[in-house]
């Protein structure tokens, strides 16, 4: 399992120590003239540790650039805040070797805080509640920051409708006016820049071109935040200085924010680029903790750099990502807590590139998109990059970005291990790529602001992603979903799968994973072909448990991406690496079946599907072939009531399930109780004697998904933070 990864990685570290040379970094007690070689300041001041990361970097840098071989290097990190006017950068220049590894440390039990900007102090009343404070004396003049922290916490751009924190997903929205159409109508003549407001949402601003709408568009996939061009009083409409994914209908949800009028509640702040002035109504006395707002976008930053690791450092406060790795080589971020950071395009921990690279053992919350994004390898060759997030605390992702999820995943021959993430709005991981492993994961409590999407998700307008994939041994619970219902009103669980292979993905293994309370189906393939469903738990789904929705060839999907498929095909079938991927003989252009449908290959065997819902359907299938399809050797229990499987049409059979095995499927699949241990406190372990053994099915390690106690932890136990699960979202 993990064993192997962690063994090399403690070696390092221990080697580290062992020998070679030692520095220590005081960002309150230390001075750059020093020597950084003791831990504190000698007697009569005179020597004693570095004031700067800076400073111990390079003096390492010095002596391996004059081609000194001092043994490893660790560095030892005070407790303390170190405020960084400038990323903090290492480069080719700062490489370790495997046998002399550079180390970034936290000192035994210290916490030191590294932030991308500096504190904000002097702040005197301004009106009621509200302070302000000179920004442009303390450094910031010119930088336009877009985030806040007071105390750890992030706070409000002051905004209308004001957050609402007692429900802070459906709350705090206003709506675009107008006559609600659907979605999926397409609509002559609409634009993506423009809508009408409501009559009660009129707002008086000395400066709308500084105002932005913060929306989600048409779909309710995700956001778009944009600034204002005009807005015109006399007919309502807001005219945008860009366009949005997609046009904004009628009653569509969207605050605006930016403007000084809205500065009316705790918590919310206002910078007036006129005069550098910061407004803030603190939500607390300022005694409670520091203000700080950004100055870089980045806190540190790897570029092709070797064999360094970065341990237990607290990283917050940039505008765009905590940590970023630029194609490095055996670099680890372990036990790192990184918080508050990320704009609509930052991320936690970025891994670009590379080879051999982990982020292991972090607590990441409250980024501005993703929490952690993973690439690397070679697509064309298959060659794999090795870069693994294993054993992480991810929530509270995407607080700018509402495509941004807990674990990005994307290359060849990458790893997403044993991470717990909860409460974001779309999916727990996003995947592309090819021969990727997710396992021994648990995501809950996912989907909070966004519809059409899953605990796990990936698509395949390429024909070729995300071939080679497993998803194996992962807890996927309460994939919550959110937005409207066929009456128009804004509603919660809603429109969300499990798994979730969109848009023609193919060859990938989905094994051992247990799925409970998806409000539309367990496992959705949208078209998808050569797909391995086997010995998984798909449990009490709202609307069906499984679900096929297939195209044929005349749908407009499969027309407008046919030819980025055969693109995507023929740029890899001569390679020796593909021809061993499942059904990768086949061309998309031969792919259509006599019956003008598309999905085949596709195996769903020794799974195990229990569900209580009376209205419930077992399975919902469209424009599938079952003779290109297989399903058998499962376990179905729909306690003691029908099964429907939408296939009684055509053959003479008492019931729906008759009429399904009647047709070839399931033949050998059972229709009896799995015997859980106890599925009413979620525990889907089975009994020696359930009935799915006799079917070949083998036990889920479920002691051994999610995260596990190990040195490198940053926190252990981890103590879950309050979310979703603790204060369930109020629909509207």
């Amino acid at each position: 399992m993990q064993t192997g990864c962690w063994v090399l990685l403690i070696a390092v570290i221990q080697a580290s120590l062992a020998y070679g040379v030692t520095y220590h970094v005081d960002a309150t007690d230390g001075n750059d003239a020093w020597s950084g070689r003791l831990a504190a300041p000698n007697v009569d001041k005179s020597d004693g540790p570095f004031a700067t990361l800076t400073r111990a970097r390079d003096e390492i840098r010095s002596w391996r650039i004059a081609g000194e071989d001092k043994g490893p290097a660790t560095v030892w990190i005070r407790g303390g805040l170190y405020a960084f006017t400038e990323t903090f950068r290492l480069d080719a220049r700062d490489c370790g070797t495997a046998g002399s590894p550079v180390v970034f440390r936290a000192f035994a039990n210290e916490r030191p805080v590294l932030i991308g900007g500096r504190p904000i102090t002097g702040f005197v009343p301004h009106k009621g509640e509200i302070l302000k404070a000179d920004v442009g004396a303390q450094g910031f003049k010119g930088i336009y920051f877009r985030q806040l922290l007071f105390a750890g916490q992030r706070q409000h751009l002051a905004r209308y409708p004001n957050s609402d924190p007692a429900n802070p997903y459906g709350g705090g929205w206003a709506y675009a006016d107008g006559k609600i159409v659907n979605m999926y109508s397409e609509v002559p003549g609409e634009d993506r820049h423009s809508f009408i407001y409501r009559p009660e949402d009129a707002r008086p601003w000395a400066r709308p071109d500084e105002v932005e709408v913060f929306v989600f568009p048409r779909y309710n996939w995700w956001n778009n935040i944009c600034p204002i061009k005009s807005v015109d009083r006399e007919t309502r409409q807001i005219t945008l200085a860009k366009d949005a994914s997609y046009a904004i209908r009628p009653g569509d949800r969207y605050y605006l924010q930016n403007a000084l009028e809205e500065l009316d509640a705790p918590g919310e702040w206002y910078l007036d680029r006129q005069t550098w002035t910061l407004y803030f109504w603190p939500p607390a006395p300022l005694t409670s903790g520091p203000v700080y707002a950004p100055l870089r976008r980045t806190v540190i930053q790897l570029d092709k750099v070797s064999h360094v690791t970065l341990r237990g450092l607290i990283v917050e406060c940039a505008e765009g990502a905590g940590m970023v790795l630029n194609e490095c080589t055996d670099c680890r971020v372990a036990g790192c807590t990184i918080r508050n950071v990320g704009d609509y395009n930052g991320c936690g921990v970025a891994v670009n590139g590379g080879t051999d690279n982990g982020i292991v053992g972090c607590d990441i919350s409250h980024t501005g998109s993703h929490g952690v994004t993973i690439s690397g390898g070679d697509r064309k060759t298959l060659t794999a990059a090795n870069n693994l997030a294993d054993n992480n605390y991810i929530h509270h992702v995407g607080v700018y970005y509402k495509q941004g999820v807990g674990i990005n995943l994307n290359g060849v021959g990458n790893r997403v291990s044993h991470n717990l993430i909860h409460d974001g709005p779309r999916m727990g991981i996003l995947f592309s790529g090819n021969n990727l492993v997710i396992e021994y994961n648990h995501i809950r409590h996912v989907n909070l602001e966004t519809e059409d999407t899953g605990a796990v998700y990936t698509g395949g307008r390429d024909w070729i992603s995300s071939r080679g994939t497993v998803i194996r041994y992962n807890y996927f619970h309460d994939i919550l979903g959110y937005g409207r219902d066929g009456q128009g009103r804004w509603v919660s669980p809603h429109f969300a799968w499990g798994v979730y292979l969109d848009d023609n993905a193919g060859g990938v293994d989905v094994i051992g994973n247990v799925v409970v309370r998806a409000p539309r189906a367990g496992l959705h393939l949208h078209n998808g072909r050569d797909n391995r469903i086997e010995n998984n738990v798909f449990v009490d789904s709202s609307l069906q448990q499984i679900e096929y929705s297939g195209w044929t060839d005349q749908h407009p999907y499969w027309r407008s991406h046919l030819p980025t498929m055969i693109q995507g095909y023929e740029m890899v079938a001569d390679q020796p690496a593909w021809r061993s991927m499942r059904n990768m003989d086949l061309h998309p252009t031969k792919a259509v079946l006599p019956d003008g449908t598309i999905m085949s290959g596709n195996e769903f065997v020794r799974n195990i599907i229990a569900y209580r819902d009376p209205q419930a359907k077992l399975f919902r299938l469209n424009n599938v072939s079952l003779d290109h399809n297989r399903w058998d050797w499962n376990l179905v229990w729909h306690y003691g009531l029908p099964l429907i499987t939408g296939q009684k049409k055509g053959v003479e059979a008492t019931d729906e399930w008759a009429a399904w095995q009647a047709k070839g499927q399931d033949t050998r699949s059972l229709v009896a109780d799995p015997l859980f241990v106890d599925a009413d406190r979620d525990d889907y372990r089975l009994r020696p004697e359930s009935p799915a053994f006799k079917l070949g099915f083998k036990p889920i390690p479920m002691d051994e998904i999610g995260p596990y106690a190990h040195e490198l932890r940053a926190t252990w136990p981890i103590v879950e933070a309050e979310g979703a699960r603790e204060k369930p979202l109020v629909s509207r």
